[in-house]
C-alpha cells in the first residue's frame, strides 16, 4: 500500500479536490461514491492541510461535511491561492533547481555542459548531462531562464533586472499587493510578493470571488487561443451528472456575471452555427486547433429567410450570413483565419444586445423570444420599482398604461433568463405573457408552487391559474 502523499503532481487534479469538498457541494464521507473511503479520507487530509485555517467540520446525521469558513473584507490575499503550491516533486527537482539558479546567479551565461560541470566543481553534486538539459530546457519554457543559440551553441542565463527592480520599487509592490486581491490571474502578484516577502498591509476587498483562481490555468489557455485568433477543443464535465463530452469551438470573448460571479467562454460552434457560452468550471481541459480549416465542414448555406423562420433551429439573420460567408461547396473555410475571426466578433458584439444573460438560443422557432410585463406601481411611492425597472431592464421598454400601471416589453434570444428577475416584482404583476409559452407556464407553475407552500387559500385569481389562464399576482 502506497504512503499517503499531501502534494499531487496535476494542478487540474488539485482543482478537483477543492472543487468537489468547496464548490460543488460540502460531501461527507457517505456522499463520495466515486472512489473508494480511503480516498476519500486522503482527499479530506489534503485540503485540510493545505487550508487549516478556513476549513471547518459540521456534523451532521450522515456524518461530517467539510466547508470554508472565508471572510474576504477581512483576509489580505485569497487563500485558494494555496493550492497553486501543492505540486510534487522529486529530490533531483529540489536540489537543482536551488543549485543551478544559485550557479547562475553571478557567472553570465552558460552552456549544459559547464553547468553540469560546475555544479561538480562547486557543490559537488553529480548530475547527468541529460538531467540537467531536461530542467533547463523546462525552466527556460517557464520564463526562469533566458535560453540562445550562439553558433552551434546553446547557452542559458538568469536575468535578474525584474527582481531587483521590484526591490527597489515601493510602488510596484503596492500595486502588486492591489492586484493579487482585484486582478485576473492574481496569483501572479501573490508569487512575487512571497519572493519579495512583503505581505499585503494596505489593501482588503469586500466582495471577492476567491473561486477564480482555480479557473486560470483554463482562462490562460483560452486568451491565448484568442490572442492566436484559432479554434480549440474544449473537454467539458457536467456539474449535474458527471458526464464528460468535447466541444470545437472558436473562443470569442469572456463573460463575468456581476451578481454571481460566474466566469463564461462564449464561443462560436461550427456544428450548430451558433455562439454558445461555456462555464468555465465545467471546462476541464482546451486543446488548441492549429488548423482551423481542419475544422468539420459546415452544411451548405441555406437562403435567408424571414425572421422566425430558421427550420426551428433558432439561427438569428447574422449566424445564416456568416456560414454563407466561411464555407464554399460545402466542403470547408474559404476566408483567411484573422479576417474569420474579426467577423465573427463583430457579430457577436451586435448579438450581445439581445441576450438578457449568457443565453444566445431558445426552444422555441423564433429568432427571439418577447416578453410583456404589466404591473401595478402606485405613484408616487413606489417610484423606487420603476427606477429599478429602468435600471435592470437590459434595454426594454416601459410604457405608461393608466395611472399606477406601466408595461415592461423586451425582446431576447432566450427569455428563460429572466425568470429569476421576474420573480422580484411578485405581488406587483398584473399579467405576464411571452412568445414562448413554456416560460409562460414555467412562472405561473412556480407561483402555485408559492401558493402551497404558504398554504394561501385557493381564490379566484390561484383556479384561473388552475385552468391554465393568466391570473395576476396581486
Amino acid at each position: 500500500m502506497s504512503d499517503f502523499q499531501e502534494l499531487i503532481g496535476s494542478f487540474p487534479k488539485t482543482r478537483e479536490y477543492v472543487r468537489d469538498f468547496f464548490v460543488y457541494g460540502f460531501k461527507s464521507r457517505n456522499d463520495f461514491k466515486e472512489k473508494s473511503p480511503r480516498t476519500y479520507d486522503n482527499e479530506r487530509r489534503r485540503l485540510e492541510s493545505w487550508l487549516s485555517p478556513y476549513v471547518r467540520k459540521d456534523y451532521a446525521s450522515n456524518g461530517a461535511n467539510l466547508s470554508l469558513a472565508i471572510d474576504s473584507n477581512l483576509l489580505d490575499t485569497n487563500p485558494l491561492f494555496r493550492v497553486w503550491q501543492t505540486k510534487s516533486f522529486t529530490d533531483n527537482d529540489i536540489v537543482l533547481h536551488f543549485l543551478i539558479l544559485d550557479l547562475l546567479q553571478n557567472n553570465g551565461s552558460k552552456t549544459v555542459e559547464e553547468i553540469t560541470d560546475g555544479l561538480l566543481s562547486q557543490y559537488e553534486a553529480l548530475f547527468d548531462v541529460q538531467t540537467v538539459r531536461r530542467k533547463c530546457n523546462a525552466y527556460a519554457k517557464e520564463g526562469l531562464l533566458y535560453k540562445e543559440k550562439i553558433g552551434k551553441s546553446v547557452l542559458f542565463s538568469l536575468d535578474s533586472t525584474l527582481p531587483h527592480w521590484l526591490r527597489s520599487n515601493e510602488s510596484i509592490q503596492d500595486a502588486l499587493a492591489f492586484y493579487q486581491m482585484s486582478g485576473v490571474f492574481g496569483i501572479i502578484g501573490n508569487a512575487l510578493l512571497r519572493q519579495l516577502d512583503r505581505p499585503n498591509r494596505s489593501f482588503r476587498v469586500k466582495h471577492s470571488f476567491f473561486v477564480h483562481t482555480l479557473e486560470d490555468e483554463i482562462l490562460f489557455a483560452l486568451l491565448k487561443a484568442m490572442n492566436q485568433k484559432s479554434a480549440v477543443q474544449l473537454t467539458i464535465k457536467s456539474s449535474h451528472n458527471g458526464n464528460s463530452s468535447t466541444a470545437l469551438c472558436i473562443p470569442l470573448q469572456i463573460f463575468i456575471s456581476t451578481r454571481s460571479g460566474r466566469r463564461f467562454l462564449c464561443g462560436y460552434v461550427r456544428r450548430n452555427r451558433r455562439f454558445t457560452c461555456f462555464r468555465l468550471d465545467s471546462i476541464k481541459n482546451v486543446v488548441p486547433v492549429e488548423c482551423p480549416e481542419k475544422m468539420p465542414p459546415e452544411r451548405a448555406p441555406s437562403k435567408k429567410k424571414p425572421l422566425g423562420d430558421t427550420q426551428g433551429k433558432n439561427i438569428p439573420p447574422e449566424e445564416e450570413q456568416v456560414n454563407g460567408t466561411l464555407q464554399e461547396d460545402g466542403q470547408g473555410t474559404n476566408t483567411p483565419p484573422e479576417k474569420e475571426y474579426d467577423e465573427l466578433l463583430d457579430k457577436l458584439n451586435r448579438n450581445r444586445s439581445k441576450a438578457w444573460g449568457v443565453s444566445f438560443q431558445n426552444e422555441g422557432k423564433h429568432f427571439l423570444d418577447r416578453l410583456c410585463m404589466t404591473l401595478q406601481i402606485l405613484e408616487p411611492g413606489e417610484n423606487y420599482i420603476l427606477n429599478r425597472l429602468k435600471l435592470e431592464g437590459r434595454g426594454g421598454t416601459i410604457t405608461r398604461l393608466a395611472p399606477n400601471t406601466y408595461l415592461y416589453e423586451i425582446e431576447v434570444f432566450d427569455c428563460h433568463e429572466l425568470l429569476p428577475w421576474i420573480r422580484t416584482f411578485t405581488g406587483r404583476i398584473l399579467s405576464l405573457e411571452c412568445s414562448d409559452k413554456f416560460v409562460e407556464r414555467q412562472f405561473y407553475r412556480d407561483l402555485q408552487a408559492m401558493y402551497r407552500i404558504y398554504q394561501v387559500e385557493k381564490t379566484e385569481t390561484t383556479a384561473k391559474a388552475d385552468n391554465g389562464t393568466q391570473p395576476s399576482t396581486e
